[in-house]
């Protein structure tokens, strides 16, 4: 007797150091209901193909972003927001929409109680704006260009974890704490 397996994910649909043939990747984006996972390590030109595929299928809910990391080549703390603007700014996507990917798509696909804001949801939020000196007019605007966004602070549980970041390009505005 031979035991069927089966994953909720497809991970790494992009690769680690190299990547599936191109018509394997659209036959997995195509013949499986499964979430897509577009990692940081992969290839990015294979990346964008699995975006591509999924937009055309019409099934960007499947998409859902991860960075590989730890990996060979280290940690990256940036990792989400780099995916996050290149797919926005080489995949022709919706600054707005890649955030969501990164969100709510990877937190429902992965049963976290995080990436949607909703009662009884864990409550953690990064507060981004456009990075200084960006040539985008707003924060969305600047994802799209390919800009990295300024992270201003980090809220986690209601308390401030994280004020202005020094891995990222200094945020245009910085959220204030107000005492009352």
């Amino acid at each position: 007797m031979v035991l069927e397996t089966d994953a909720d994910v497809i991970g790494h649909v992009n690769g680690g150091h190299t990547a599936l043939p191109d018509d394997q990747i659209v036959a997995l984006c195509e013949r499986s209901p499964r979430a897509l996972e577009i990692v940081h390590n992969g290839n990015e030109r294979a990346g964008l193909l699995a975006l591509r595929t999924a937009k055309e299928l019409k099934q960007l809910q499947r998409v859902i972003l991860g960075t590989d990391s730890p990996a060979g080549s280290g940690v990256q703390p940036l990792g989400i927001l780099r995916m996050i603007s290149m797919l926005s700014s080489l995949g022709e996507m919706p600054a707005e929409i890649a955030i969501c990917l990164a969100t709510g798509n990877t937190g429902k696909m992965r049963s976290l109680n995080c990436g949607l804001i909703a009662s009884g949801r864990e409550a953690s939020f990064v507060f981004l704006d456009t990075a200084q000196q960006s040539a985008g007019k707003n924060l969305l605007d600047s994802i799209q260009k390919g800009d990295l966004p300024g992270v201003g602070m980090v809220v986690i549980d209601g308390a401030v974890s994280i004020q202005r970041s020094r891995n990222t390009p200094p945020a245009t505005r910085v959220p204030e704490i107000v005492r009352g």
